[in-house]
């Protein structure tokens, strides 16, 4: 199928900002400007309905509308890959399938909070697998920060050596980087498939994630040409000046990760990039203050100086 996610899968699948008007109703206008704004960038793919997309604020009927938007505009230009995280395994099959026959390239799924054994993991996943079915190719996300579930290596190659639709891991254990380079070393064998990988955690190690052997990013980063750039960089042996272009946005993507707000600078940022109308984040969520945004217009204003410095211009 085309544009389906696997086990090569590479580059930068951003993850989506969900827009929402001034009142919290859904914002398609902006929505539009925003995948628009990603692929001018040069996403490689982008991920909806992820846990800083808001999804579980969503409605059903509105998780279904947002995601047929997206895809009608992406138009197959790059994968899309949905989140259809939820604790019931018939609304996250009824949501997979329809994305599914929309042109989604596959879906992400994040563990139930509670799994607290190895064998409790295996057995959800493959409880999720059987539910979906094999032509539907899964992320599996691993983000104990947020779900209080501990994968250990060894449960992540089971799981894709058990099913041949678990093609690729969003990475963002912390600290990781001695788990990604033994899911790197210990995939692609004789005996367990290659398994694509792809790490969040806002890009903050970003370049030594991609040394250790990740195959992009997945994240939501309000400046996503340096994602693209930095993976570019790096994938041609530019190593250093991988690292030195984000060196520049370090401090940005510092500010932006901070738990509990980095989603209103996040929004924030791309509303003063003229992507959303809005900075709305749904309720209940976090607002700047006003020294919050003082404090962005200084970083902001620093970043362009630096980059005018380099010779890259955003």
């Amino acid at each position: 199928m085309p544009n389906r996610i696997d086990r090569q899968s590479e580059g930068v699948f951003i993850i989506a900002a969900t827009p929402f008007a001034s009142d919290g109703a859904l914002d398609l206008d902006s929505t539009d400007r925003m995948v628009d704004f990603y692929l001018d960038c040069g996403v490689t793919g982008m991920t909806i309905l992820g846990i800083m997309g808001e999804a579980p604020k969503l409605s059903g009927e509105e998780s279904t509308r947002f995601a047929k938007h997206i895809l009608d505009r992406v138009a197959g230009r790059v994968p899309v890959v949905v989140g259809v995280t939820g604790a019931g395994l018939d609304n996250m099959a009824r949501l997979s399938h329809s994305v599914m026959d929309t042109g989604a390239a596959g879906v992400m799924v994040a563990p139930m909070p509670g799994l607290a054994t190895e064998v409790k993991l295996k057995g959800y996943y493959a409880q999720v697998c059987s539910a979906l079915g094999s032509e539907v190719p899964v992320c599996v996300q691993d983000y104990p920060q947020t779900t209080g579930v501990q994968f250990s290596v060894e449960t992540i190659l089971q799981l894709t050596r058990d099913h041949d639709q678990i093609v690729m891991l969003k990475h963002e254990d912390w600290p990781g980087l001695n788990k990604l380079s033994r899911v790197r070393a210990e995939s692609g064998t004789a005996d367990t498939p290659r398994l694509s990988i792809l790490t969040g955690n806002a890009a903050l190690f970003l370049p030594q994630e991609l040394a250790r052997g990740a195959d992009g990013a997945m994240t939501g980063f309000a400046y996503p040409e340096m994602l693209v750039q930095v993976v570019e960089r790096h994938k041609a042996g530019d190593v250093d000046g991988a690292e030195d272009l984000f060196d520049a946005y370090l401090p940005m993507v510092r500010y932006e990760q901070q738990l509990g707000i980095g989603l209103a600078i996040r929004k924030e940022i791309l509303h003063r990039r003229g992507v959303l109308a809005a900075p709305k984040v749904r309720a209940p969520g976090p607002s700047m203050t006003k020294a919050d945004h003082e404090e962005l217009s200084r970083l902001m204003d620093r970043l362009d100086r630096k980059l005018a410095a380099l010779g890259v211009f955003c």
